[in-house]
């Protein structure tokens, strides 16, 4: 174990869901991972939506420092409100809170969510570079789209997809690179008409893969419906890599949230907050 964190507890927080049951696993994935590291004295997990929940988390945590990240893909409702009021941080109910706060020699601080730091550029061009494996085309000759939500109730959303965005067109690896949306402007349907290369990367910025990664995204990039239902059913990727729609070729990446590299970035939380701490 690390002396760094040996006195500390991680814990992760997740949205969860009571319908599907891969929303939970990339929380689950990395927590075991930095288990079987060492990383911290001890690694918790909880969730929104399911058990267990975090309202009653730092219960079981006795650690001197407890370091709390949300794996959420951009700042809002869930990870500005609901979890500082869940798990008890001052002023959570009043529009506005500290990161910081204590519980008798406790002290307890709230990253903000992994989906913004800088570094989940690299995640993203990781879980790309996956998606085309090694026999596929150059990057030069691939345009890049990173799909998101996207919601009228939080420009958050949209504005966290677009700096990763700007920061892979200032790479110059691909030949274009694009944010769409599945319920904003540019829509996922307009992946084809967008591309400048005859080759599409569809990277989708979800945590998890479910209900919009499996099924709806796949039908906007031009799969009927039956034959996404058929596969899912079947336990089949709901993509084939590659697809021709619309005389391009289209591959399409999973979700971010097992990528290896996210570890990085969670830990990148961690030292921001560690570091922020009164010497």
């Amino acid at each position: 174990m690390t002396d760094e964190f040996s006195d500390a507890a991680l814990i992760l927080v997740g949205h969860g869901s009571t319908l599907n049951a891969d929303s939970a696993l990339p929380t689950y994935f990395h927590a075991d991972a930095f288990r079987e590291r060492g990383t911290f004295g001890q690694v918790c997990e909880c969730f929104w939506k399911q058990e267990p929940g975090i309202s009653a988390v730092l219960r079981g945590v006795s650690q001197s420092r407890v370091f709390i990240v949300p794996l959420f893909i951009s700042d809002g409702y869930f990870t500005e409100e609901v979890i500082p009021r869940e798990l008890g941080f001052p002023g959570a109910t009043a529009g506005g809170y500290q990161r910081q706060m204590f519980r008798g020699t406790q002290r307890i601080l709230y990253a903000e969510p992994v989906g913004t730091h800088p570094r989940m550029t690299e995640v993203i061009l990781a879980r790309a570079r996956e998606a085309m494996g090694s026999l596929g085309p150059m990057p030069a000759e691939i345009s890049l789209f990173v799909a998101g939500h996207g919601t009228g109730n939080n420009e958050n959303s949209r504005k966290a997809i677009e700096r990763h965005v700007e920061r892979i067109s200032a790479l110059r690896l691909y030949r274009d690179v694009h944010a769409v949306f599945m319920e904003e402007e540019p829509r996922i349907a307009d992946c084809h008409r967008l591309a400048q290369a005859g080759n599409l990367v569809v990277t989708p910025f979800f945590i998890s893969d479910g209900l919009h990664s499996y099924e709806d995204i796949p039908v906007m990039l031009g799969e009927s419906e039956s034959v996404v239902q058929e596969r899912f059913r079947r336990g089949e990727p709901t993509w084939i890599n590659p697809t021709e729609r619309h005389g391009r070729k289209v591959w399409y990446a999973r979700s971010i949230g097992t990528e290896p590299g996210l570890a990085t970035v969670i830990l990148d939380r961690v030292r921001e907050l560690a570091d922020a701490e009164p010497g």
